[in-house]
């Protein structure tokens, strides 16, 4: 298992994601889960953006475990509670040129997963994730 661990997260997005994607549990063995770029830049960008407003006290830890074939992410930030799974869903149906911003992309992340799960627990929020590295198990 690998522990990241960082502070201040506020402009660092692409290389908090950088780092998650070239630990052991991601990068190795040739099997790298689709989608898990999206899913990891997704949460990533949605901790900075709305849980850890405060550039000197926003942290994130990272928790990548590697199993057979499945990879466990768990984010935690001590940051202002937020849900992204209690959001909603963006309206598809509507042109592109009429949507709102915000939302299409956690719910396309969201699709890549096999399991996902959230709680707010210790003044932190807490996201787990999983996805299957054999993509022909699906």
């Amino acid at each position: 298992m690998t522990r990241l661990h960082f502070q201040p997260i506020q402009g660092k997005t692409f290389a908090i994601i950088d780092a998650i994607l070239r630990t052991e549990e991601v990068a190795s063995g040739g099997e790298m889960p689709d989608g898990i770029h999206l899913v990891v830049e997704e949460v990533v960008v949605n901790i900075a953006e709305h849980t850890c407003l405060d550039d000197t006290n926003g942290s994130l830890d990272v928790e990548i475990e590697r199993q057979d074939e499945r990879i466990m992410l768990c984010f935690r930030d001590g940051g202002i509670p937020f849900n992204p799974l209690e959001q909603d869903p963006p309206d598809t149906s509507l042109p592109m040129s009429q949507r709102p911003m915000g939302g299409l992309g956690i719910f396309l992340a969201i699709k890549y997963v096999d399991t996902i799960a959230y709680e707010y627990t210790n003044n932190k929020n807490v996201l787990t994730v999983s996805l299957k590295t054999n993509q022909s198990a699906r």
